[in-house]
């Protein structure tokens, strides 16, 4: 049984989005409105502009303050099969939508960050997503705004969340692997790391094959390494 609460918040956001290696990582945190008292006085803000190491002090008190949260990991294999039909913000919203279908307390009001140039197809698709996954779910009211994790402190909790788990996963390759830089396809350590993946032959599971057929002007395709 879903619990409905007064006055909760749910912040959702992603890390990982257009790296070529590595899952993408969805954040989602509900909060009441002492619970977002506590984020501000903790300075929580976007994850893009909190160290790596306040990033990780930040996390379990994130969590410890929660009313509740989850992580949604979307893998690399994942990613490429999901491409074959769906762009990546229709998969995106589609995990999203899995978060929302999941949450056991009911939120007045969920702030995601857009990925969509325009914010309220995003929310369109969101809401197709989980009325296609459940038409008997009370859709909360979801509020898809660009820079919702700079602007709604919800959001940026759960930014936090996302990234401090996707770099988990990023140094548990770097142990195995070695050097592998962080994922992105414009960082050159990455870049030489794909290149002699591909002279080795098939590439592994957590690289996103599909990326050569991501927009050119967003992503470096996968074969110009």
């Amino acid at each position: 049984m879903r619990i409905k609460m007064s006055e909760l918040i749910c912040g959702i956001d992603e890390a990982g989005r257009g790296p070529v290696i590595g899952p993408m990582v969805l954040g989602c945190a509900v909060f009441d409105k002492e619970g977002k008292k506590e984020l501000i006085a903790l300075n929580v803000r976007d994850s893009k502009r909190v160290a790596p190491s306040r990033r990780r002090i930040l996390e379990p008190k994130i969590m410890d303050i929660a009313i509740e949260w989850s992580l949604l990991k979307v893998t690399a294999q994942e990613i490429d099969a999901l491409r074959k039909k769906h762009s990546l913000n229709v998969i995106e919203a589609m995990k999203i939508a899995e978060m929302i279908l999941n949450l056991e307390t009911v939120p007045d009001k969920i702030f995601v960050d857009s990925a969509d140039t325009i914010p309220e197809a995003y929310t369109r698709k969101i809401i197709h997503a989980i009325t296609s996954g459940n038409d008997d779910f009370v859709v909360p009211q979801i509020i898809s705004e660009h820079k919702a994790d700079d602007t709604y402190v919800e959001v940026g909790a759960a930014s936090i969340l996302a990234k401090v788990e996707r770099d988990r996963e990023i140094e548990k390759l770097k142990v195995i692997y070695g050097e592998i830089g962080s994922g992105y396809p414009a960082d050159e350590l990455t870049k030489e790391f794909i290149k002699k993946l591909l002279r080795g032959g098939e590439l592994p599971d957590f690289v996103r094959k599909s990326w050569n057929t991501v927009n050119r002007a967003k992503q470096t395709t996968l074969f110009e390494f």
